[in-house]
């Protein structure tokens, strides 16, 4: 067994909840197996005014998105520095930082939250910009989480994460696979504030609901179902073709009744995504702990679904990304090919040393 190597993973998400952190220890046994363990775990929740300014980032100027990725930077070393405490310090930060532009098809795809002021702040090697040279190389740059799911959670035959989007990767003909399956959290979350609620805990509201049969054909008929993976969504796309369909329809029905039509739209599309050769797949994502949307989604799902502990529930991604780091700071491929459909697997991060 190799010594443990410690690093702290930074994620976040397109749902805005706050910034996750997980300090983890890895180490690789003599089989080449990877173990890891998480010693702590916190989630920094957002203030008002910087939730509404990364909501909305997609419309600040030049000069304005530049403040806003330096801002965020020391924001996110505070809250490391914080979390560390007197106890000492990890070898590494790995930092996903928080997508405003994802747009493969045209090359693109930015995280802000600058790396740079990250390892100035807290004085620990920093890894950012993870989705960039994917890119680069023609891939979707997205999903990166896989990789941690072969290596880490290969237990499982597939796993399932419902963030902002839901997500899922499995192994198809001894190659991981991963895409993109629908939005998730961004739409429930963007219904649940029309009542006055960040989120609809439990599903409890949208289990009121019924199901809109016009609304639910409109989103399963959006394009993208269609399409052949690799492929990834972003937040231009659901502002582009998602939301207008809620915005339409929610001035015809209930509130109610367009969250249970999302939670059968997500349970449905997860549902015709899983293979059969998926026995087992482990849960995880806000969308975890949200009873109904679990209830629906083993519903229209054979295979077993497993919701772990709430750690790995919680930080899964904030785990991964910490190992991805790792990954890159050893100079091993940590991203592939076979998931984002680049030309070749490839080594991605940008290192910012203090």
């Amino acid at each position: 067994m190799t010594p443990c190597i410690t690093g702290i993973g930074i994620m976040s998400g397109t749902s805005l909840d706050g910034i996750d952190l997980a300090w983890c220890g890895f180490s690789e046994d003599e089989q080449g197996r990877w173990h890891y363990e998480v010693q702590k775990a916190d989630t920094f929740p957002y203030a008002p005014d910087m939730r509404e300014r990364l909501a909305h980032a997609t419309e600040l100027s030049a000069l304005e998105y530049c403040r806003l990725d330096i801002e965020l930077g020391n924001l996110i070393a505070d809250c490391v520095n914080d979390f560390v405490g007197d106890g000492g310090k990890p070898a590494f930060i790995a930092s996903h930082g928080h997508t405003v532009f994802h747009q493969p098809h045209l090359g693109l795809t930015t995280q802000i939250g600058s790396g740079a002021v990250i390892a100035a702040r807290t004085g620990i090697p920093t890894v950012c910009d993870f989705r960039v040279v994917d890119v680069a190389l023609h891939g979707q740059g997205a999903p990166l989480v896989p990789v941690g799911d072969e290596l880490l959670f290969g237990e499982y035959d597939a796993c399932l994460n419902l963030g902002g989007f839901s997500n899922i990767s499995y192994r198809r003909d001894g190659r991981r696979v991963a895409f993109d399956v629908s939005p998730c959290n961004m739409a429930l979350n963007m219904l649940a504030a029309k009542v006055g609620l960040e989120y609809d805990k439990d599903g409890a509201f949208a289990s009121t609901g019924e199901i809109v049969p016009s609304l639910l054909h409109c989103l399963d008929t959006l394009e993208y179902y269609a399409l052949l993976a690799p492929k990834s969504l972003g937040k231009e796309w659901f502002e582009k073709y998602f939301r207008p369909l809620l915005e339409e329809h929610s001035g015809k029905h209930e509130v109610a009744d367009a969250m249970r039509t999302v939670v059968e739209h997500i349970s449905g599309q997860i549902g015709a995504t899983v293979p059969g050769t998926v026995h087992t797949m482990l849960v995880t994502g806000g969308g975890a702990l949200n009873n109904f949307l679990v209830q629906r989604i083993q519903a229209c799902c054979d295979c077993k679904l497993v919701v772990p502990d709430m750690s790995t529930v919680q930080f899964k991604e904030a785990i991964v990304f910490a190992f991805l780091g790792l990954l890159r700071l050893q100079h091993r491929e940590n991203t592939l090919r076979s998931v984002t459909g680049a030309d070749v697997n490839s080594c991605g991060g940008c290192i910012w040393r203090p």
